[in-house]
């Protein structure tokens, strides 16, 4: 009995500590969403109040005449699915050959690919913007969009995920005449649905944000992706948090359109990441 109510109180400190963490993670969203909502005075006044005393949408129409909001989330959902589709598509394929194909030096090239985590953006900026420039890619599409279709963080997803595959389903493959591109495109793509669920969620999301990397490539407002236009409402001198919360809202929409699509693949993800093959 003594055993038993130790253990319920164990798991209730356990729930309200979760409970609490949980709270403090998902305030910032609640603040900002109702924040979109206030006018100039009231988001900045003292004590704060979480809910206005007015809904009203003239944030969102006041946003739509400083800048092309549309324009800029044109931009961002086009640069953003095009160098997901890519990620997901070289990351997928580098994984099959390091977990499937056998060639000298496969392992230590692995390892290279995974030291390249550890070097910041910002160290080789420098050297990749002088490389787009020599190449005519700045402002275009193609110069945002070309850096965001490697990530060796995903390649080591699939890689993972791919070794977990049993050698069979390849080799009968094979046996039928299939091919190496074959083989992956039939075998194991649909097999990866979870990882690549996963990659798709992060490479979105990374794409999304993007600030600086757009920033330096392009000079063209018709090229600007919606970072870059949010970043307008803030001056020097002063910023409309109310402005900038209404933005950030519309922003955060199709992030959270794209988790609620993959949500299931990549709760599945999770949950075989542990499972032994």
């Amino acid at each position: 009995m003594i055993r038993y109510k130790k253990d319920l109180i164990l798991k209730v400190m356990v729930h309200g500590i979760l409970i609490i963490t949980l709270f403090a993670l998902i305030f910032p969203f609640i603040w900002m969403l109702f924040g979109a909502f206030k006018d100039a005075n009231e988001v900045i006044q003292m004590p704060p109040k979480i809910f206005p005393s007015k809904f009203n949408l003239t944030n969102f129409s006041e946003i739509r005449s400083l800048f092309p909001v549309e324009l800029f989330l044109f931009n961002s959902i086009l640069v953003a699915l095009v160098s997901t589709l890519l990620q997901m598509i070289f990351c997928a394929a580098a994984g099959y050959i390091f977990a499937k194909v056998s060639f000298k030096g496969r392992e230590l090239l692995f390892t290279l690919y995974l030291i390249t985590m550890m070097i910041p953006q910002q160290l080789i900026m420098i050297t990749l913007y002088k490389v787009f420039v020599g190449m005519n890619l700045q402002n275009t599409y193609l110069g945002i969009i070309l850096p965001g279709t490697y990530n060796a963080l995903g390649i080591f997803l699939l890689r993972q995920h791919i070794s977990t595959i049993s050698d069979s389903f390849l080799e009968a493959g094979f046996m039928d005449g299939a091919s190496h591109f074959r083989v992956f495109r039939q075998i194991i793509l649909p097999l990866c649905k979870p990882a690549l669920a996963t990659l798709a969620i992060l490479a979105f999301m990374g794409s999304w944000n993007a600030f600086l990397w757009p920033l330096i490539i392009t000079s063209d407002t018709r090229l600007a992706t919606l970072p870059l236009g949010l970043s307008k409402l803030q001056s020097r001198w002063t910023t409309s948090w109310n402005l900038l919360m209404a933005g950030n809202v519309v922003s955060f929409i199709p992030m959270l359109l794209v988790y609620i699509f993959a949500q299931r693949y990549f709760i599945k993800s999770i949950s075989l990441s542990g499972v032994k093959g």
